[in-house]
């Protein structure tokens, strides 16, 4: 027997990071004020294993086979949708929900979609004086003397020729004594960092700069940055700082690796990419990044290239990895000393069509079950340039923004 789903025109516009419903807080994919938040679990799955991508594809699909969709609205990201927060590592964790009532705003649009017979449901301002929790800090796997020894070692093995780039991440633990507001939380974040992709799957929250892959009917766009440098807050010499950036050989190095990753993964499935001759400076609340946006256009004959297969050959990029995949995949797990989780794997939504936005999971926290602390993470690409302090320093400015917001809580 199917269960009904319906969607709806909703007359207000509402702030999605500030409704509430009679369900708990279940998910969210904000940028500037559009996109989704969810509320309440109707389906939950957590997939491990090399196969993850192409068996979270068929819980999808069984999932919808059994609802019986009214989409009075239509276009992406209306109707049911299942938000995704995959681990980088295919031996952790990758967590599926299907929220019970979700919320949607693009433009001059905004629509609300809920499982089951009853009325539509009724949706409120959230309310939330601040809590200002006392916070103390920890330090996470390894010190920050132990993680540059491992960012010099990292450094000798592509000197020697052993690999290109790899990416070695960090972790700091902040504790709170009293429950972190999620959605206090989810609301800095966005107030703070409007240009990111504000997200929430299962206790994993953050901002991201970096879009993995959208698919928008059959268009592919995904947003690669590498090479970073962190804001004065002067105006004159933040331009200074771009403009060094965009020269800078270590940097560019650095980038045209991960670009080069996401184009050679697209192009088996795209009749056409278009990759820009050289990248731009993206501005950030804390930071600036060389970013690409590498678009192309879904092969018809490609007919099993879903959004699922696109992430499967997408990720881990060179952005979070290095080059070669492999061999950087190993330095990773000899090097950093830690479990990522699912820090730096795709996070994001998909719709009943197919069309999505997954993001990568950076400038995030985990929070724990009790709510009183939050693992946060910085990842910093190596190449044989960099120096370990440097990078020490740009995995801090990283940490920037979960520090910031659990601070003005």
């Amino acid at each position: 027997m199917s269960t009904r789903i319906t969607t709806e025109i909703l007359g207000e516009h509402p702030d999605l990071s500030a409704i509430r419903t009679d369900f708990d807080l279940t998910a969210s994919w904000i940028r500037g004020g559009e996109g989704l938040i969810g509320f309440g679990s109707y389906a939950r799955q957590i997939l491990t294993g090399p196969d993850r991508f192409n068996e979270a594809s068929k819980w999808w699909m069984e999932q919808r086979s059994q609802l019986a969709i009214e989409n009075n609205v239509h276009g992406s990201g209306t109707g049911p949708i299942l938000f995704t927060s995959f681990a980088f590592d295919e031996n952790d964790g990758s967590e599926l929900v299907i929220p019970q009532i979700i919320v949607g705003r693009k433009g001059k649009s905004s629509w609300i979609t809920w499982i089951g017979d009853g009325p539509q449901p009724k949706i409120r301002a959230f309310t939330s004086e601040e809590s200002s929790p006392a916070l103390t800090y920890s330090g996470g796997a390894l010190s920050d003397t132990e993680w540059m020894a491992r960012v010099d070692g990292a450094i000798s093995h592509i000197k020697s020729g052993d690999l290109e780039k790899v990416v070695l991440a960090r972790d700091n633990v902040v504790h709170s004594d009293q429950p972190i507001n999620t959605q206090r939380l989810l609301q800095l974040l966005e107030n703070q960092y409007p240009s990111t992709w504000v997200f929430l799957i299962e206790n994993l929250i953050g901002a991201t700069p970096e879009l993995l892959v959208r698919l928008s009917k059959s268009l592919v766009t995904s947003r690669v940055l590498a090479g970073t440098i962190r804001k004065t807050g002067n105006e004159s010499a933040d331009l200074a700082l771009a403009g060094s950036l965009a020269k800078s050989s270590k940097d560019l190095e650095e980038h045209e690796y991960a670009v080069r990753s996401v184009a050679e993964a697209l192009a088996p499935y795209c009749s056409s990419t278009n990759v820009p001759d050289s990248p731009f400076v993206l501005h950030l609340a804390n930071v600036m990044h060389l970013a690409t946006d590498v678009t192309g256009v879904v092969n018809e004959s490609a007919s099993h290239a879903d959004i699922f297969t696109l992430i499967k050959a997408l990720h881990p990029s060179a952005a979070v990895c290095g080059t070669p995949t492999s061999k950087a995949k190993d330095l990773i797990t000899d090097l950093e000393g830690m479990s990522r989780g699912r820090y730096a794997g795709p996070v994001g939504w998909i719709d009943a069509r197919g069309d999505g936005e997954i993001g990568i999971a950076l400038r995030c926290g985990l929070i724990n079950d009790s709510g009183d602390s939050v693992r946060i993470f910085a990842g910093c690409g190596i190449v044989a340039g960099s120096n370990p302090a440097d990078e020490l320093a740009e995995s801090q400015a990283k940490l920037i923004p979960m520090r910031t917001a659990l601070a003005t809580l």
